[in-house]
């Protein structure tokens, strides 16, 4: 079974041999002659969304219409210090988790502890395993570009965080799950989509 979860800003485009439960209202769309770039500006000012493309050949299908534009590939963390307390940033107005690009000839898992460490003041004491790969597709100097982020489990002590304020973090926060409504209430659908990894 593959599935592939596309944000554009908070609309969702799915690409994936079978329709996954929980989805609630969305609009399928037909495979045959789908127009990646037609449908990124048609959807990019519109309220938040859902579409499915379902295809028996779900990989393919998204490598095609992927591959006219460029990828961008970053890496980030689901922080957890000893008191079960996970790694927050706020950003831009909205809570996120922290995240950046690999640099040239930088591997995923080094880029994912660096931007964590530089994100936030501090020092990570053990990388896990990969949790998920998310995809965010927008513009850049007029150019479409697709963003893969690779987000790793990763642990820290409990430690006095100092948001990079060079890059519009103005605050970084160990945030309890009791507490999680707080980013829930203003975050990105694609980091809802992290955070519902952890495990209760």
């Amino acid at each position: 079974m593959q599935i592939y979860r596309i944000y554009i800003n908070d609309t969702l485009l799915i690409v994936s041999d079978f329709i996954p439960g929980g989805l609630g209202s969305y609009q399928q769309i037909d495979a045959k002659g789908f127009n990646f770039k037609a449908f990124y500006k048609k959807v990019k000012g519109m309220p938040p969304s859902t579409f499915v493309i379902i295809s028996n050949e779900s990989k393919a299908l998204f490598r095609k219409f992927r591959k006219p534009f460029e990828v961008i590939h970053a890496a980030g963390g689901l922080v957890k210090n000893e008191e079960n307390r996970y790694l927050f940033i706020f950003r831009k107005g909205k809570w996120d988790l922290p995240k950046g690009k690999l640099d040239e000839g930088e591997k995923t898992k080094a880029a994912a502890v660096r931007e964590v460490e530089e994100e936030c003041g501090i020092v990570v004491s053990e990388l896990g395993p990969r949790l998920c790969k998310t995809w965010h597709v927008y513009e850049e100097k007029g150019l479409i570009v697709f963003k893969r982020t690779s987000w790793y489990e990763m642990k820290a002590a409990n430690q006095d965080l100092i948001p990079q304020l060079e890059e519009g973090i103005t605050e970084a926060r160990w945030l309890a799950e009791g507490d999680f409504d707080l980013v829930k209430e203003n975050t990105f659908p694609l980091i809802m989509d992290v955070m519902g990894l952890i495990e209760v």
